[in-house]
């Protein structure tokens, strides 16, 4: 059931970056984009289109250069301004409306990128309530708040930046290639085979440098996992001295996360000036063999003028497409991530189920129930027991002897190994894990607040008057704590509401006689109110039990001596039973620890 602290290690699973898990992760973001394939489709021949007009455009600069050359002689010079200036219109249009349509495109996937993003983080939000449990017990919180933030977050702008830029730059080459080959065949082929260094150095790269950026992802996600963890538990690494080994775990994620974040860059960073210099190559390779053409009369100049533009066209959008790809590597290596959370086992689907619990009495029946939380180690053995509605039940013992577990099978938060719980003479197994929950209300160890008003947190949803909710803080103690409160019941609890523990726990006690579900669990409910405060809510939870079945875990035995049954508990399994004069009566295993307790208290 724990979870790795401060410094123990990031995510569990790290991702083999294989170019299986490549195609399955860009096939899961295809599947994602499938909604919005027609404003792709628009976006796509809007960037295609672009890419066509700013192509031609070297051939009426070409033109225009024939037009002012033809226009200069020895005998003068006798320029078609008409013609120039016809030319001119029409490429200040072509240029124009490429730049509109390119706007356009960009307008279009932003608008794709941000609501695909939006959808994967509600999928993922939807995923934690159908997953169960256990696996949270073997994840951290913070490598799956990674995956809900920085892994979509990359995914979009990743879809922002690429599909647009991939299209376009590959819609730029294409043409220039059609129009290469229009103008000049020998200087297109030669353009072509400068550039072909270019395209392997790509490939390569593109195959060497896929697995840095899944290694940067869960890098990544490492060092939120730490520092989730590490600041959450300030206090326990402070009053513990353990600041400088937690930093040491820290610089030790950082530098693993600089190192893969280096190799990923590096590797997809050489794609530029690889390109840069093919460029160059192929702008000096066309020169040279554009003069020797032009040399012997077999092009004219205006040829050579066109194909320097169209050899920059050329290779600027192979660089582009490295990017683009590069881009795309690190949408796929995030991707894998969001699609191995969205794969994870889910519970059973209970549409199917019919039986409904209504007008709860709350009879509970353990009826030899056996669970651990893995196969090959059982918690919970052969625990048999029947509980008759309205009594009080505690269940004491050692630490780790499976109390919490068994209200953890009570609530359905784990699935049993075998036997059967039922409530009323219905197995909860038949009933849905909703209908569950309603019947019962919960009051944890831990405190759990989320921020909002303390009206809020209390009701949790419910329709509750303002009356009914003081007449619940004045039984739990609260009346006081709330008086003082700026806002009173409408006081946010933030940051800047100072609030102890005991408060904390006496709000959720609070919640749970808000809920007044017909059986209760108290796990440890008093556990951080000093004693005064304790015989107040002990007092309150004698008036919240009386008519309703009660599950209460409690280490202090003094606070359960009322109970109608205790039932002691030791590895899994029931050792004792009986009222708290039965126990101490019998002198065994509850008597010796009830003793142990004023024993040490003395």
């Amino acid at each position: 059931m724990s979870r790795p602290g401060p410094g123990m290690g990031g995510p569990k699973t790290v991702a083999s970056g294989g170019a299986k898990n490549f195609k399955k992760a860009i096939g899961a973001l295809v599947s994602y984009c499938r909604k919005y394939a027609v404003l792709i489709a628009v976006a796509l021949v809007f960037a295609a289109v672009s890419a066509v007009f700013s192509v031609i455009g070297p051939d009426y600069i070409s033109q225009l250069t024939e037009t002012i050359t033809n226009g200069i002689s020895p005998m003068g010079i006798n320029i078609d301004m008409q013609r120039i200036t016809g030319i001119a219109m029409t490429l200040i249009a072509i240029y124009a409306v490429s730049m509109l349509l390119g706007y356009l495109q960009s307008l279009i996937m932003t608008h794709v990128s941000c609501n695909v993003g939006k959808k994967m983080r509600s999928d993922i939000t939807g995923k934690i309530n159908r997953i169960p449990l256990k696996y949270f017990d073997s994840h951290n919180y913070g490598d799956t708040l990674s995956r809900i933030t920085n892994d979509v977050d990359t995914i979009s702008q990743s879809l922002n930046m690429s599909v647009g830029t991939l299209v376009s730059s590959a819609a730029t080459l294409v043409g220039c290639v059609v129009m290469m080959f229009v103008t000049e065949w020998r200087m297109a082929f030669t353009a072509i085979f400068s550039s072909l260094i270019g395209l392997m150095a790509m490939a390569l790269i593109m195959g060497r440098s896929q697995r840095h950026f899944v290694a940067r992802q869960n890098s990544l996600a490492e060092v939120n996992s730490h520092v989730e963890e590490y600041y959450a538990g300030q206090n326990i690494v402070r009053a513990y001295n353990s600041e400088e080994k937690g930093l040491e775990a820290f610089r030790a994620a950082n530098e693993r996360l600089r190192r893969h974040t280096f190799q990923a860059e590096f590797l997809s960073g050489l794609m530029m000036p690889i390109m840069s210099f093919v460029g160059n190559f192929g702008y000096v390779a066309v020169c040279i063999v554009g003069a020797a053409l032009a040399f012997n009369g077999t092009i004219k100049f205006f040829v050579v003028v066109a194909f320097m533009i169209y050899i920059r066209l050329f290779t600027s959008p192979l660089g582009q497409i490295g990017q683009g790809l590069s881009s795309i590597q690190s949408a796929a290596a995030a991707s894998e991530r969001v699609t191995e959370f969205l794969e994870e086992e889910e519970l059973s689907d209970e549409n199917g189920k019919t039986a409904q619990l209504k007008d709860v009495k709350g009879d509970v029946v353990f009826d030899h129930i056996s669970f651990g939380y893995s196969p090959d180690k059982l918690i919970i053995h052969d625990f048999s027991a029947a509980v008759k509605a309205g009594q009080k039940v505690a269940i004491v013992g050692p630490t780790g002897a499976g109390k919490t577990t068994i209200v953890n099978l009570l609530m359905r938060f784990y699935e049993l190994n075998r036997g059967g719980i039922f409530v009323d003479g219905t197995s909860l197994a038949d009933i849905t894990r909703e209908n569950v929950h309603n019947i019962f209300g919960m009051v944890l160890q831990d405190t759990w607040l989320f921020e909002g008003t303390i009206r809020d947190n209390l009701t949790y949803g419910k329709n509750v008057s303002d009356q009914k909710l003081m007449d619940i803080c004045n039984e739990c103690g609260l009346r006081h704590f709330i008086g003082t409160l700026p806002s009173g019941l409408d006081t946010v609890l933030n940051d800047t509401v100072s609030i102890s523990a005991g408060q904390k726990q006496l709000l959720t006690i609070a919640r749970a006689m808000v809920e007044d579900a017909p059986i209760l669990i108290l796990d440890e409910a008093t556990s951080s109110v000093d004693t005064r405060t304790e015989l107040k809510i002990q007092k309150a939870m004698d008036a919240l039990t009386q008519g309703r079945t009660s599950f209460v875990i409690a280490h202090r035995l003094s606070t359960i001596r009322d109970a109608d049954r205790i039932i002691y508990m030791q590895d899994g399994d029931i050792k004792e039973t009986g009222t708290h004069d039965e126990l101490m009566a019998k002198k065994g295993k509850y008597a010796e620890l009830y003793n142990s307790q004023f024993t040490v208290a003395s």
